[in-house]
C-alpha cells in the first residue's frame, strides 16, 4: 500500500478537485484573516488543556522547541512556560501578527515567530523538538514533510491530531444510506505514512469530550447538518435522530459527544 499516495488521493474532493483553500494560499490567508477579525481575545479551545497535560510528559524544561502551524495558540504559550525557547513557523501572516500581540500578555519572551511554510522553507535548522498539532491538512507532499520535521529535530518528534469518532448522529444517518461528509484524513494515515518511510512510531491516544450549547432549536440543527451532501432528504427524519443526542432544559441544547487526539512521536531517524 503506497500511504503517501493515499493521502494525496484523500485531498480530492467528491468533485475530482482540491479545495482551493488547501491549494491556494492567498485563499487560505484570506479565511485566516477573517478569523481573527472576529477573535476577540486568546481562549484555548477547551480540550486543549487536557492534550497539554500528556505533550509536556514529552518535553524537558530545557529544551527549544519549533512548533508548526501554531494557529490561536492552543499549545503555543503553554510550550513557552515549559521549554526554555520557541519559535513558531505558520504561513500565515494574520496568524502571527495574532500572536505577536499575545506575547506581553502571556509574558512569553522566549518566543520566536517566524511567517512562512515549514514544508517550503529551505532553511534546516535544528530543534530539541519539532511539533505540530493539526496543521497537516494542506500538507500535499506529507512524506516529505515529516521527514523534513525528523531531519529538524535533535531528540523528539511529535505529530498530533485531533481524531473521531464522528459525531454519533452522522454516523446513524450515514448507516441510513445518507451521504455524509466523513472525514477522509486521520492520525492512522500519518502513522502509515511514517511506517512507508521506514519509521516507527509510539502514539497517545487521549480521551476527550465535546460539549455545545446553542440559545435555540433552529441553530441547533443548522450546525448539525452541515456535513449532510444530499440535496433532498427528510429534515424531520434528520431532526430526529440529531435530538437522540441532546439535552434540552430551560430553552437550551447540549450536546456532549466522545472524541480524541492522538499524539504520535518519535526519537529521530
Amino acid at each position: 500500500m503506497d500511504y503517501i499516495q493515499l493521502w494525496k488521493d484523500s485531498m480530492v474532493d467528491r468533485n475530482g478537485n482540491i479545495p482551493k483553500r488547501l491549494k491556494d494560499d492567498e485563499t487560505e490567508e484570506a479565511f485566516w484573516a477573517s478569523m481573527v477579525e472576529k477573535k476577540q481575545r486568546f481562549e484555548e479551545d477547551p480540550y486543549a488543556r487536557i492534550v497539554q497535560e500528556e505533550l509536556f510528559s514529552l518535553l524537558n524544561d530545557d529544551d527549544y522547541v519549533l512548533e508548526i502551524g501554531p494557529g490561536w495558540g492552543n499549545y503555543t504559550f503553554a510550550i513557552a512556560n515549559k521549554v526554555q525557547k520557541l519559535t513558531c513557523i505558520d504561513s500565515s501572516k494574520s496568524i502571527i501578527q495574532f500572536l505577536d500581540s499575545r506575547i506581553s500578555s502571556q509574558h512569553a519572551d522566549n518566543i520566536e515567530l517566524v511567517h512562512g511554510k515549514f514544508e517550503s522553507e529551505h532553511t534546516q535548522n535544528k530543534y530539541d523538538v519539532v511539533f505540530g498539532f493539526n496543521c497537516y491538512y494542506r500538507m500535499y507532499d506529507i512524506g516529505q514533510a515529516l521527514l523534513k520535521m525528523n531531519e529538524s529535530a535533535n531528540r523528539l518528534v511529535i505529530a498530533g491530531m485531533t481524531t473521531g469518532p464522528e459525531k454519533p448522529h452522522y454516523m446513524e444517518l450515514y448507516r441510513m444510506d445518507y451521504s455524509i461528509n466523513l472525514k477522509q484524513r486521520d492520525y492512522i494515515h500519518i502513522l502509515n505514512v511514517l511506517y512507508q518511510l521506514g519509521i516507527l512510531a509510539d502514539c497517545k491516544i487521549v480521551q476527550l469530550q465535546s460539549r455545545k450549547t446553542y440559545s435555540s432549536y433552529e441553530k441547533l440543527i443548522k450546525d448539525n447538518i452541515t456535513k449532510i451532501l444530499d440535496k433532498d432528504y427528510n429534515l424531520q427524519e434528520v431532526e430526529k435522530v440529531i435530538m437522540k443526542y441532546v439535552l434540552e432544559k430551560d430553552g437550551m441544547y447540549e450536546y456532549i459527544y466522545p472524541f480524541h487526539a492522538a499524539l504520535i512521536y518519535w526519537k529521530p531517524v
